[in-house]
């Protein structure tokens, strides 16, 4: 990819963070450091790789997107709202009660959501039966499933990622966004789940290791994903939490916290915004 696509997708990438800082921030609710760290990820995927059609979002023809850190919601949200599934003012609606955008993704609710997610461990097994699915059906169409770290110590993700690999699902790829932090603290000390990457080698996955703020790298990473034959492929992105905002950064008092009124100009300074409250 050329110099200049990979510029718009960085772009596209900060003003993602900038929605995600407003809504947040208007919500006073919600994840903040987990949604920036996978941010870059999700810009990527929504805005270069994956086939969708905001005006169709159950076309056949579509690729699938599984968010298994289900609290990251407004990563997801703003990318869904940018591409066209709903209008972008939906966003400063975040968690209210009677809004389409919950705290956690609903598929019955929110145009462009796969499947419910939010209870960790259970996203890679449900992208699993839709990859599994579409092979079935002969269909083109690949499944994304992004989880977080911490999420990998529920030993369902490694049920899943064992039938991934038993089953050969190719159309498959996983991303793991590695920020090191969960609600607890460092996940190295809450429940260690290092080396990563030896683990799915073992369970028969394509690894690739990459900087998951380097947004050269990681299309380049979801380009040999769907290149690769026979065997799953998983994307384990080295990210910061909170990336993007200097005071949100490697900080695990900001998984939940929304940013303060006090917060919101300083935060939307570090992302190259102006404030008008």
């Amino acid at each position: 990819m050329d110099s200049e696509k990979i510029a718009q997708l960085q772009e596209k990438a900060r003003l993602l963070r900038v929605d995600i800082v407003k809504a947040l921030h208007k919500s006073q609710s919600g994840h903040t450091g987990g949604s920036l760290s996978a941010i870059d990820m999700v810009a990527a995927l929504y805005f270069h790789v994956m086939k969708h059609d905001p005006a169709d979002p159950s076309w056949p023809g579509r690729d699938r997107f599984v968010l298994c850190k289900g609290h990251a919601a407004p990563a997801l949200y703003v990318a869904l709202a940018e591409a066209g599934y709903f209008p972008k003012e939906d966003l400063m609606t975040l968690r209210r009660l009677g809004s389409h955008l919950q705290g956690h993704p609903d598929s019955k609710q929110t145009p462009g959501v796969e499947v419910c997610t939010g209870s960790l461990g259970q996203g890679l097994s449900m992208a699993n039966g839709m990859a599994l699915g579409l092979r079935l059906d002969g269909s083109g169409s690949r499944v994304y499933a992004l989880l977080g770290d911490g999420e990998l110590q529920e030993g369902q993700v490694w049920e899943a990622a064992m039938a991934a690999g038993h089953y050969k699902l190719d159309n498959l790829c996983a991303l793991v966004d590695v920020n090191r932090l969960q609600i607890d603290g460092e996940v190295a000390k809450v429940m260690a789940v290092e080396p990563i990457t030896d683990k799915f080698r073992a369970f028969g996955w394509n690894v690739i290791d990459i900087d998951g703020h380097d947004m050269g790298a990681i299309v380049a990473a979801l380009g040999e994903a769907a290149t690769a034959k026979g065997k799953p492929t998983v994307i384990v992105a080295r990210t910061v939490k909170g990336k993007g905002v200097s005071f949100f950064e490697n900080k695990a008092s900001y998984h939940g916290v929304a940013p303060s009124d006090e917060e919101l100009p300083k935060a939307l300074e570090c992302l190259g915004e102006q404030c008008y409250l």
